[in-house]
């Protein structure tokens, strides 16, 4: 088992570190630039190439069903979701089979929106709310993937 963050733009890489350690699941950290990372046996840092979208090849490389992928862009937890990882959104929310084409779909038409100009909100702010709402997301994932690999 393993944990993957898109982090470069993740508000909650020090909770994944204390889920991760509670666990004990390595945790990488993926970033376009150095980021600093606490000096653990359980967490390594990835740094890939400042291209197009290259934090998120390479986690989808790297996903597989015993990962946990930590991320809030849409088209990365459809690449993840299709390798068979778990997938969760900062917020906690998480993303599935299920629920994937929604937000593809809802992501495109807001895209589209701002393309001809429309002047529409961004995300709502990020609360300690969501921060709570997330721990226990990743808890009730990591524990599910451990009954799965002891099955």
């Amino acid at each position: 088992m393993k944990i993957l963050v898109d982090a470069d733009a993740c508000p909650v890489k020090d909770e994944v570190y204390k889920v991760a350690w509670r666990h004990e699941v390595p945790v990488v950290i993926v970033s376009n630039s150095w980021l600093r990372v606490p000096r653990h046996p359980l967490v390594s840092r990835q740094v890939v190439s400042d291209g197009f979208d290259a934090a998120d090849d390479w986690i989808a490389e790297q996903a597989d069903p015993s990962t946990v992928v930590v991320t809030a862009d849409i088209l990365l937890a459809d690449r993840a979701l299709k390798a068979g990882s778990k997938v969760l959104a900062p917020n906690g929310k998480p993303f599935t089979s299920s629920s994937i084409g929604a937000a593809i779909a809802t992501r495109a038409i807001m895209a589209d929106l701002r393309a001809g100009g429309d002047q529409i909100g961004g995300p709502r702010p990020f609360s300690s709310a969501d921060r709570s709402v997330f721990l226990q997301a990743l808890d009730r994932e990591l524990v599910a993937l451990k009954r799965l690999t002891q099955s």
